[in-house]
């Protein structure tokens, strides 16, 4: 009994368990989004709105963490604290490229077509590739404190462009400010599902860094 206990438990920690965890999330995520309610207007596409803002959000909450340990991670100069700011960063930034397919397929989906003009969608694409570059230039440096600064520091960046971006064809909040409570309560389930998804990467990556685990 005390054998399969043990196996069990290296089960749960080992990197094959993430993966597995991790595609259960995923294919919980597809389900949920497959099965949340349609809306007057949009139809069965608004379900693709839903996984959208739902990516958005987790990539924001990853981007945020990041941020924050970065930041108690400068403050301490706690090295812990600088690996899980990377974890958290690359995290982010890896759901914020991914959301850029999604967006397009929104877009398709509700608008007939590709509006590239968009400027959420411009600032979007601008932010992916100067944290893709930014993030291998990290890795190669391999130098802890600076990814805080970095992280911190392109969180700063993104929200300030966000809040001095304005909007055209993207409306503000569409599900917050909707009246439909099943439409907000599929959604906000979506969002918790994708922020699981969310830590189970981060922690993923947290691992796989030896000098982080070591310690």
């Amino acid at each position: 009994m005390q054998s399969t206990r043990v196996k069990f438990s290296k089960f749960i920690t080992s990197p094959v368990s993430s993966w597995v965890w991790l595609s259960l999330t995923t294919l919980a995520i597809a389900g949920f989004t497959a099965l949340s309610p349609a809306e007057a207007s949009l139809g069965t596409h608004v379900r693709v709105v839903y996984l959208h803002g739902a990516w958005v959000w987790a990539s924001m909450a990853a981007l945020l963490s990041g941020a924050v340990f970065g930041g108690i991670g400068l403050i301490t100069s706690r090295r812990v604290f600088h690996c899980w700011s990377s974890a958290f960063g690359r995290t982010g930034l890896l759901f914020w490229v991914t959301y850029l397919p999604l967006s397009l397929w929104a877009m398709q989906s509700n608008w007939n077509g590709l509006f590239l003009a968009e400027p959420r969608w411009r600032l979007a694409l601008v932010f992916a590739i100067a944290g893709l570059l930014l993030q291998i230039g990290l890795k190669l440096a391999n130098q802890p404190t600076l990814s805080s600064v970095i992280n911190l520091s392109y969180f700063i960046a993104l929200i300030i462009a966000l809040q001095n971006t304005a909007n055209v064809m993207h409306p503000t909040s569409p599900i917050i400010n909707s009246e439909a409570w099943r439409i907000q309560l599929f959604f906000f389930g979506l969002v918790l599902l994708t922020l699981l998804a969310v830590w189970q990467v981060a922690r993923w990556w947290y691992k796989s860094e030896p000098d982080c685990t070591s310690r």
